[in-house]
């Protein structure tokens, strides 16, 4: 469970408005009251430190159908990114990696059809041109039959000539750069790494069987259908999937992640204050978080629904100035340096930069795609106000 340390004793303690957290916590219930979601859990953090989580309705936990608490767990599905991310941040900051190095010179069984001269770069802004590389989920936990895969992998279009989700693919990629330059499994790595020293010990990347009676099963509140936009291996089996204990062991790097939404707002804290944690570990240095959350990505890569720039820092979403920070998951009220990334389902995963709020949003209901991007903006809307003036 999460040391009370990191808890604050009251919300202005950590210079949360009250009053804003209880709008914030009374708009996520409503969802759930209204019927659109079975549960939902909503937290805020500041200072580095919890300012407040409510979890709200019902799930299936343990094969039954029980109340939602606090220490319920949540797949985050591509809120899981960012988590890798950081992973690969540490690589970069060591001297272990560079963002234009070919992935075929670190993974030489990736080299081949086409891939031979793909960067790190282009994998982490989704440019890469494989989002349909497929991999059959009997080999996600089978590091030899993934390698494999990759050498039959294929391009779908010309490295950096367009942006194109990739669910799943390029995070495969990355685990394996993990793998070769971090010296250990990307799953050891980035509890040694990352979330060890954040002391969050219940944010999985491959969750422990013996937890597995605590993770909400997934269910559709509205009748399943493909999202927009071509999001690939994103269907509606796939998401139901993760219902299997085996599938949330794996811990997919691209949507695996398990966690409550207390741990994944605590997650941007160090990414906010410095790279440190609240009782001064250091995760990263200031200067590699502020590299890895600028937008790398150029004009002409855009949003396949909403024809913008598609702003893709690191492996990370950026909020930007152009008045579409709403249709890129941050709502309206962040500032532009905002940065984070959402997951399949409506999970929301940002920090600010400019006033230290991050938010976590969990919920285990898949409702149609425009209620769902409604609630995000008012749920990222409220969270981006709840910092003391």
């Amino acid at each position: 469970m999460l040391d009370r340390k990191f808890v604050a004793a009251h919300p202005e303690d950590v210079g949360v408005d009250s009053e804003k957290l209880e709008a914030l916590f009374a708009r996520a219930e409503r969802d759930v009251n209204s019927g659109g979601l079975p549960s939902a859990q909503v937290a805020i953090a500041r200072r580095g430190r919890l300012a407040g989580i409510r979890t709200f309705g019902s799930a299936v936990q343990d094969g039954r159908d029980q109340p939602a608490t606090d220490a319920t767990l949540y797949c985050i599905f591509s809120s899981t990114k960012a988590v890798v991310a950081a992973a690969v941040w540490l690589l970069l900051e060591r001297g272990d990696l560079r963002l234009e190095e070919k992935v075929s010179s670190i993974i030489p069984e990736f080299g081949t059809n086409g891939k031979e001269n793909i960067t790190v770069e282009q994998v982490l802004l989704h440019i890469g041109g494989f989002p349909y590389a497929p991999l059959h989920p009997d080999n996600w936990n089978d590091r030899d039959k993934r390698l494999e895969a990759f050498s039959r992998w294929r391009l779908n279009w010309e490295p950096s000539s367009r942006f194109e989700y990739h669910p799943t693919s390029a995070h495969w990629v990355l685990a394996e750069i993990i793998h070769r330059r971090g010296g250990t499994d990307y799953r050891e790595f980035i509890r040694a790494h990352i979330t060890g020293p954040m002391q969050l010990d219940e944010l999985f990347v491959g969750l422990p069987p013996e937890q597995d009676k605590r993770v909400a099963d997934v269910r559709y509140t509205t009748p399943p259908v493909e999202p927009p936009g071509g999001w690939g291996d994103v269907t509606p089996d796939a998401i139901l999937g993760f219902n299997n204990p085996k599938l949330r062991q794996v811990g997919i790097p691209g949507g695996g992640g398990i966690t409550s939404a207390a741990e994944l707002a605590l997650f941007y804290q160090p990414l906010l204050n410095g790279g440190e944690t609240f009782d001064g570990r250091r995760i990263l240095r200031p200067e590699t978080i502020d590299f890895a959350t600028q937008v790398r990505t150029q004009a002409h890569h855009r949003d396949a629904i909403w024809d913008i720039p598609i702003n893709r820092a690191l492996s990370v979403i950026v909020s930007g100035d152009d008045g579409n920070s709403y249709l890129r998951g941050f709502g309206k009220a962040t500032s532009p340096r905002a940065f984070g990334h959402g997951g399949a389902g409506g999970q929301i995963a940002w920090g600010d930069p400019a006033t230290g709020i991050s938010v976590g949003y969990c919920t285990n209901g898949f409702a149609d795609w425009m209620a769902t991007g409604r609630r995000i903006t008012a749920i990222s809307s409220l969270a981006a106000t709840c910092a003391v003036a």
